[in-house]
């Protein structure tokens, strides 16, 4: 019996990925050394719960000029809330590059008094899920597993404007400090 094996000429194909729709690419904020804030564009929100994925990189390294203020906790994201400004009523995540790792706090205002609670520790170049709630008259803050809940002044979904990275206290970011944040469905 005589056996016939026929071979075709090879061919390489080349895939090209999808691009990445711009509504699910993270937004790289930059805060520029010498600078508190990013520079983000204003915005208004009405919501019930804020969902992200946040990614620092080895920009989040930092040492202030004035020891004391290491513990000092920078701001990530969040929104004012009780259709009031941020120092009167608020909600966001904080962090620090604190005892040389990244430090997560719950960070809030309430009636203009600032209150704030740690939350864990997250590695550089590693994408974290942060979620916000806002309940009635309490706000609840989730990351890795971890919950922590904070006292709130109002019910109802958080009504204010929406609050970007922001380096500080009383010192500015000693270098650019960039962190990429993409929005989820909460």
């Amino acid at each position: 019996m005589l056996s016939v094996i026929a071979l075709s000429g090879c061919q390489t194909a080349t895939v090209t990925p999808a691009p990445v729709p711009e509504e699910i690419k993270p937004v790289v904020y930059t805060i520029k050394k010498g600078q508190h804030d990013s520079n983000a564009p204003f915005q208004i929100r009405n919501v019930s719960s804020l969902k992200f994925e946040a990614t620092f990189n080895a920009s989040a390294m930092y040492e202030t000029a004035v020891k004391e203020n290491q513990a000092d906790i920078n701001k990530l994201y969040g929104v004012a809330d009780c259709h009031t400004d941020h120092h009167t009523n608020s909600v966001r995540f904080g962090w620090r590059w604190f005892n040389d790792q990244l430090e997560i706090h719950a960070y809030t205002y309430r009636n203009k008094e600032r209150q704030s609670k740690l939350l864990g520790v997250v590695e550089l170049n590693k994408t974290y899920t942060y979620e916000i709630v806002l309940a009635d008259n309490k706000y609840i803050f989730k990351l890795n597993g971890e919950t922590v809940e904070l006292p709130r002044n109002c019910n109802g979904k958080g009504e204010g404007y929406q609050l970007y990275p922001y380096f500080g206290g009383d010192e500015v970011a000693p270098h650019d400090v960039t962190i990429a944040i993409r929005e989820l469905e909460s």
